[in-house]
């Protein structure tokens, strides 16, 4: 597995590669800014996962993000931040981003969420996607990962798979697969029904 990790704390960044090589299968490459990280992108080989700091500097906010998922190669990128504000996660995850890593999380964690989001899904930590504000929330809604919210959301946009896909940077038989356990969860038959059901909660 081959990672790209962009930070410009140096303490930090050595800390993490040392997580990271304790396992024999992760490859570490390291950038501190964005354009840094860019480039190597650019001219390297493709990358399992990679990890952009929020607040390093080219990353504008969100901006940096957006701008490295535009890249060639359908690269899977993850946001890592040592406090992230609920808003930004959220619409971090609705870009496309493969997740989002506290600087926090435990070095055994973090190694889990890499690898998770390496294979394809999005993660971000439970307690940070359920810490809600106070207002209530739909039971529907505490059954459904991330992933599937986005694929709900596709439904009620219309879209197909294949767009879906290319709008969240996994392949269609993903989809397919993440779609089916949608159904079973909020009990739909098919994507029209779906959809409505969406609707009727007002979800999106």
């Amino acid at each position: 597995m081959r990672i790209l990790i962009a930070d410009d704390h140096n303490l930090l960044m050595d800390t993490l590669i040392m997580f990271f090589q304790t396992q024999s299968d992760i490859e570490v490459t390291v950038a501190s800014d964005l354009p840094s990280a860019c480039k190597i992108i650019a001219n390297d080989l493709p990358y399992d996962l990679i990890l952009l700091d929020l607040n390093m500097p080219g990353m504008n906010g969100l901006e940096g993000l957006k701008h490295a998922l535009s890249l060639e190669g359908g690269q899977r990128v993850a946001l890592l931040s040592g406090e992230a504000a609920r808003e930004i996660v959220e619409e971090a995850l609705e870009a496309g981003a493969a997740g989002y890593i506290p600087k926090t999380l435990p070095a055994k964690s973090m190694i889990n969420a890499v690898k998770f989001m390496a294979m394809g899904e999005q993660y971000a930590p439970f307690d940070f996607i359920n810490a809600l504000e106070d207002t209530p929330v739909h039971p529907l809604i505490e059954k459904l990962s991330p992933r599937e919210l986005q694929m709900l959301k596709g439904l009620t946009e219309g879209k197909t798979n294949k767009e879906i896909g290319r709008d969240l940077h996994i392949t269609e038989p993903t989809v397919k697969l993440h779609m089916k356990t949608l159904y079973r969860k909020i009990g739909a038959a098919n994507r029209t029904q779906a959809a409505l059901i969406a609707r009727e909660i007002e979800l999106f």
